[in-house]
């Protein structure tokens, strides 16, 4: 059996701001709207489908697997918009990465206030390196 993920909506109170705010960050394209959704598609063809609703949004957690010179322009977009940044989803580390699995992560929020994370290797690539064990400083980070 072949499945993959092909897409999900991310609800939102403006599409646009929380569309154009991921693709901005991650360095992706915002597709023509397709009815009410508004979507940004990543790399591997899953597409995030933004939608404007009038209720109450449960927080979600969204993480992207991007490569080490993805990971660097991520971060400075973040730094350069003053996006604030944590090393853990919890915030006991803020203005710093984390360096799980011998890559490094960063944890942030868009708009809507869902949980955004960025990561170079995958969650137990490297069973040596302690999860959220290390953290490095982000230089003129919030």
């Amino acid at each position: 059996m072949s499945v993959e993920f092909n897409h999900t909506i991310v609800l939102t109170r403006d599409r646009e701001r929380s569309a154009h705010f991921l693709a901005e960050i991650l360095g992706l394209e915002v597709g023509e709207p397709a009815g009410m959704f508004l979507p940004v598609t990543t790399a591997n063809g899953v597409t995030l489908d933004f939608a404007t609703v009038g209720i109450d949004i449960p927080t979600q957690h969204y993480a992207f697997l991007v490569s080490e010179d993805d990971f660097d322009g991520i971060l400075a977009r973040l730094v350069d918009a003053g996006v604030p940044i944590q090393a853990d989803p919890h915030g006991r580390h803020p203005r710093h990465i984390n360096r799980n699995d011998g890559g490094r992560g960063v944890y942030f929020q868009d708009p809507a206030g869902h949980g955004l994370e960025a990561i170079t290797r995958p969650y137990g690539t490297d069973p040596a390196s302690p999860l959220n064990g290390v953290t490095e400083e982000v230089p003129g980070a919030v």
